[in-house]
């Protein structure tokens, strides 16, 4: 008779259907799970001897075990969907190693649960780490080029219609400024996510006398999750994950619009290299943006994937469960993957490229973006108040419109017309004025007030958000020696413990 190869309480061995869509696939993985799912154990080994929980010998045996399964890697493992998951398959080599009753005491005290949340966790927080660096480097990238094209002047748009002039240089600073958030999130959620569910067991704790602290620290973890209930329950730091990336995604998606406008022919205000575009199979002119459309277009999958794990989410049971702690945290590995590739093409999109400045600065000085410019002038020389200046320069820009004269072709006598038919007398305004007021280069330069595009202002912007950044580096380059620090102590701790040098 066919019985399960995991449990006397089954039967009946797992169902062709079973073993084929949900747990099969569930294998495939095996590779990433492997090395995580060895420190779970070491750490677990080394706690129940330093406990006196199990014998010297056995724990010995033990570790060995590990160690060697950890040395002939993941490919050892024969792989069997009928023991339904990579616990239980590592479970079962290791036993074939140290013989089936030295390899069931490794179980003592913990469950598969608590096993799954740390694992989660583990595989969690080298994600995390991964995406904040390739963050760091898109943010190194736009506050390079902001500093480079601070003085690029060019027109600035609200509701896609030209407003005030900026530089390009602005633009990039506050793309690099708008990451900078999107990078302190996914630090914070590092922070949440770095708590030890081990020893939570099943879900209610364990009689015997672990000490969880211990296998926290081995694992670099800062602590444990003090309720046994919620460290197997709870997934939302994933959940968390993917709503800072959906962020993150939103804000990409809105910067290669911006890019997706402005290189066409139409606006022509910037250029991207040939090798990151590509062409039409029929049209011989085209020069298609497709690391644009690829960086909106996987936006919305990212998007997506916060709202199937919620809905996975919200009908289950705050306890253990798989439509929950499985199904709805797929979603996570994902979009973590898919933001390291869309942050590399975004770095790349950053990099390469280029204002066309001569038509940038034409366009600025044409489009009527210095009007807000000419109506500051009339209130602080004139003593008009803002809402008159508004509707006098208004009316100058209507006139112009309706006789065909670009913005920097505005006279005095423009505006002196429009003030005696808004005001009922001239205004006495500097011809020189005027121009200066209409010159965007000189507009830009004259917003000096702190987070304006002013070149000066900018670049000492750039350089605080550049040591801002440092800090950031810095926070990295700590989580990575604090982990390199504890998996050395769980690696020296088991090796000493199997009795090898």
């Amino acid at each position: 008779m066919s019985i399960s190869k995991v449990s006397r309480r089954l039967t009946e061995a797992l169902a062709p259907e079973v073993n084929d869509i949900i747990f099969k696939p569930r294998l495939a993985g095996f590779d990433e799970t492997f090395v995580p799912l060895g420190d779970i154990n070491k750490a677990h080994v080394v706690m129940l001897a330093e406990q006196g929980l199990i014998r010297p010998e056995h724990a010995s045996a033990l570790a060995r075990g590990i160690l060697a399964m950890e040395e002939q890697g993941p490919g050892a493992v024969p792989l069997d969907p009928s023991r339904e998951d990579a616990y239980f398959n590592y479970e079962a080599h290791l036993m074939s190693l140290v013989g089936a009753d030295i390899g069931g005491r490794l179980h003592t005290g913990r469950s598969r649960n608590d096993i799954l949340a740390t694992l989660d966790r583990l595989r969690g927080r080298a994600m995390l780490i991964e995406l904040i660096d390739v963050l760091l480097r898109v943010r190194t990238t736009a506050l390079e080029q902001a500093e480079r094209h601070a003085g690029v002047v060019m027109p600035g748009y609200t509701h896609l219609q030209p407003a005030q002039p900026m530089t390009y240089g602005f633009y990039l600073a506050g793309v690099a400024q708008a990451l900078e958030r999107d990078s302190r999130r996914l630090m914070d959620t590092l922070s949440h996510m770095n708590v030890s569910p081990l020893g939570a067991a099943a879900f209610a704790g364990t009689p015997f006398a672990i000490d969880r602290q211990r296998t926290a620290g081995l694992l670099g973890f800062d602590t444990y999750i003090d309720n046994a209930l919620d460290a197997v329950g709870s997934r939302d730091f994933l959940l968390e994950g993917i709503a800072d990336l959906s962020l993150l995604a939103v804000l990409w998606s809105r910067v290669a619009q911006d890019y997706f406008v402005w290189t066409t022919h139409e606006f022509g205000l910037i250029e991207f290299p040939d090798s990151v575009a590509t062409t039409s199979s029929i049209m011989p002119q085209k020069k298609n943006p497709v690391v644009l459309e690829y960086l909106k277009g996987r936006t919305g999958q990212i998007v997506a994937a916060l709202m199937a794990g919620s809905m996975a989410i919200k009908g289950t049971h705050f306890t253990h469960t798989g439509d929950a702690n499985r199904e709805g945290t797929l979603g996570f590995w994902d979009a973590a993957r898919e933001t390291l590739r869309c942050l590399t093409l975004l770095e790349l999109v950053l990099r390469t490229a280029r204002p066309v400045a001569a038509r940038a600065g034409r366009l600025a000085a044409e489009d009527f973006s210095t009007a807000t410019a000419l109506a500051d002038h009339m209130v602080r020389a004139h003593d008009l108040s803002f809402r008159a200046a508004h509707h006098l320069v208004g009316a100058v820009v209507r006139d112009a419109m309706d006789r065909g004269v670009p913005a920097d072709r505005i006279d005095a006598d423009m505006v002196e017309a429009a003030a005696r038919e808004q005001l009922g007398a001239p205004l006495g305004i500097d011809a020189q004025a005027v121009r200066a007021c209409l010159d965007p280069t000189r507009n830009v330069a004259a917003r000096a007030s702190a987070g304006s595009p002013s070149p000066d202002t900018l670049r000492a912007h750039v350089r605080e958000a550049q040591g801002r950044l440092d800090g950031a580096h810095a926070f990295v380059d700590d989580w990575r020696t604090r982990l390199a620090d504890a998996r050395r102590e769980l690696q020296d701790t088991t090796r000493a413990l199997a009795g090898q040098p």
